[in-house]
């Protein structure tokens, strides 16, 4: 009689698997807790709201977005309607959430955070109800998050990265402009990330070429495409009044000069209290005269000429405008201000939310009907649950936002004075290359990267308008950079285990 040993199935835990899945749940105890909450959390927003939210802009990613954004989130959105309905959605973009803390955390601690740290980088991701209901919502922000902290992962993976992964970074970072054309700005890490990848000019001067022509490459892409489609070579054609309503809502216009042509164009007091977003969007802003009654070339000739002219006359008052708003991340308390777009639209609420025209409750149904998921409804006790939780403390609080930019700044500083130090002594030899100061180095440089992206996109939204959705990418860029800047200023916060070559 002979005994014939068959192999598990592939997939089968094993009794010899259990201890290292052990092992393993041991050591990163703190993020699977986080994971786990984060998972029931996004489970109760599924079920809550039934389709996915609509914004006002939703249909415009679903049937047509008319050129004013770039639409590179129809395409995810095609294929998952394809093949299922709009609850797969946002099913999909919750699992996408999960998945970006997840590599928060796996960035960090291969930079040299310890694991409780990175963990907690990771919390506000899975915890932050905003960042929830915009998971819930037909909106490109969570695509947007995902390309950002993609790219940024590849381009701090390794301490000495080859240009291939230094070039698909800088190709994902680019290509987050084609789902939100404030991505443009990226450019800026990209290039910071390539040149911190290497040594030697000539080295970084072809690691520098080559992001730049990686971040280029799918721009270039969509707007080729939609120069095929459309016979216009652009991102969007959203123009002049993007710039408007900031100068508009910072202008003293008692004060400025301007010709007879522009001078409609001041706001009245009320409106410029109702702030930048009412000021372009609003049909009672003073822009729909221009465009309702005159050729829109010369229209917008116009309204470009109004915004220069506050630029150049009044510098000062548009730079406190935008300091002003920059400061709204840092607040204690989440709140709606006058002039801001409003805070309710990114909050859970009670009822199923609608936005007539272009996202009530018939648009909706019909999308439903056509791409399945059925027409709106909600689960009310736990809608209140969320919006509960959401508004007594689920978000991540101003405080922690400022300590991550302090810690980001510190960290990013450290890495330039480091480098005087070694140059000073120079320290070349591969002893000095691979002590625990020069692995804080290594982690200054995540940080810098980080905190780069971070800055950049914070400061070049902030420019337009305020909106509580805008400040979601400080999520995946903002508190990432600064537990790496702690990692790299307190050698108590560094992990020994990690590796940057591996």
């Amino acid at each position: 009689m002979s005994l014939t040993l068959r192999r598990p199935p592939r997939g089968t835990t094993t009794g010899r698997d259990r201890p290292a899945l052990t092992a393993a749940l041991r050591r990163h105890w703190l993020i699977a807790i986080l994971l786990t909450a984060g998972l029931v959390l996004r489970i109760v927003a599924q079920v809550a709201y039934r389709p996915a939210l609509f914004y006002i802009d939703s249909t415009r990613y679903l049937f047509h977005a008319d050129g004013n954004d770039p639409v590179g989130y129809r395409l995810p959105l095609k294929v998952i309607t394809f093949v299922a309905n709009l609850n797969a959605v946002a099913a999909l973009q919750h699992l996408l959430g999960l998945a970006m803390a997840v590599l928060i955390y796996l960035v960090l601690v291969r930079r040299g955070c310890v694991r409780w740290l990175a963990a907690l980088a990771a919390a506000p991701l899975l915890l932050d109800a905003y960042q929830l209901q915009i998971e819930q919502t037909l909106m490109p922000d969570v695509w947007f998050e995902v390309l950002i902290i993609a790219g940024l992962a590849l381009l701090t993976w390794r301490r000495d990265a080859p240009l291939w992964l230094v070039a698909a970074g800088a190709f994902l970072l680019g290509g987050s402009a084609t789902v939100r054309q404030v991505g443009e700005i990226l450019i800026v890490p990209a290039l910071v990330g390539a040149l911190l990848a290497t040594h030697g000019w000539r080295r970084r001067s072809a690691y520098g070429a080559a992001a730049a022509a990686a971040f280029a490459a799918p721009i270039i892409g969509y707007m080729a495409l939609a120069q095929a489609v459309t016979g216009h070579f652009w991102l969007s054609h959203s123009g002049v009044t993007t710039t408007y309503g900031r100068t508009a809502s910072a202008a003293d216009c008692a004060s400025l000069s301007l010709p007879a042509s522009e001078r409609p164009l001041c706001p009245t007091p009320a409106q410029q209290a109702s702030g930048p977003d009412e000021l372009e969007h609003s049909p009672h802003s003073p822009l729909r005269p221009y465009y309702r009654n005159l050729p829109s070339s010369e229209a917008s000739r116009l309204v470009a000429s109004f915004s220069q002219h506050v630029l150049h006359q009044q510098p000062g008052r548009v730079i406190v405008s935008i300091g002003r708003d920059a400061v709204k991340l840092f607040a204690l308390t989440r709140d709606g201000a006058p002039g801001d777009t409003p805070i309710s639209r990114w909050q859970f609420q009670p009822g199923y939310p609608v936005y007539p025209p272009h996202a009530s409750r018939a648009v909706i149904a019909a999308a439903g009907a056509r791409l399945g998921g059925g027409g709106p409804t909600v689960i009310r006790p736990l809608a209140v649950f969320l919006r509960g939780y959401q508004l007594h403390g689920g978000f991540t609080p101003g405080p922690l936002y400022g300590i991550a930019a302090l810690a980001g700044l510190a960290g990013s500083v450290s890495f330039f004075l480091a480098g005087r130090r070694r140059r000073g002594e120079g320290a070349d030899d591969a002893r000095t290359a691979a002590s625990p100061a020069a692995d804080r180095r290594d982690t200054a440089a995540a940080c810098l990267v980080f905190f780069t992206a971070a800055v950049s996109l914070l400061v070049m939204s902030d420019l337009f308008e305020f909106s509580w959705r805008y400040q979601l990418p400080a999520l995946v860029t903002l508190i990432p950079a600064g537990a790496l800047g702690l990692a790299a200023l307190w050698p108590g916060l560094t992990y020994r285990g990690s590796s940057g070559n591996a």
